[in-house]
């Protein structure tokens, strides 16, 4: 079905990060990725790559991205897009969650430090 309701979303969650999955393969779309990220306030991503190109707009909050050798700030209604093969990491130095909606290419992979490539469970 082409509708994916609030109510039937998935969730994924690792401390301090929860992923809403949107639009995926198992969820009706062929080409794109789509969910909602949320990080809590004083969480800290783990730096890693991608093999495709990701796309982030913020909603809500805002977030410290390390982007290469750059420290960048993203604010609600700020558009990030991080290159593939680009080291990435992504904090919530504020005192609310930072949320975003994330495109990325469906097939595109994650790249942890010292780890295969892998599909996140959001994005099949």
């Amino acid at each position: 079905m082409p509708l994916i309701t609030a109510a039937t979303a998935p969730q994924f969650t690792i401390p301090g990060v929860t992923f809403t999955g949107l639009a995926s393969p198992t969820r009706d779309a062929s080409d794109t990725a789509v969910w909602k990220v949320s990080l809590a306030p004083s969480g800290v991503g783990t730096t890693h790559q991608l093999t495709r190109e990701e796309i982030f707009v913020c909603l809500a909050g805002s977030a410290s991205i390390r982007l290469g050798d750059e420290v960048l700030t993203l604010s609600p209604g700020d558009t990030l897009i991080v290159p593939p093969h680009t080291d990435f990491g992504l904090d919530n130095p504020g005192d609310m969650p930072f949320e975003a909606v994330v495109v990325f290419p469906v097939g595109g992979q994650a790249i942890l430090p010292g780890q295969t490539p892998f599909t996140p469970p959001w994005a099949v």
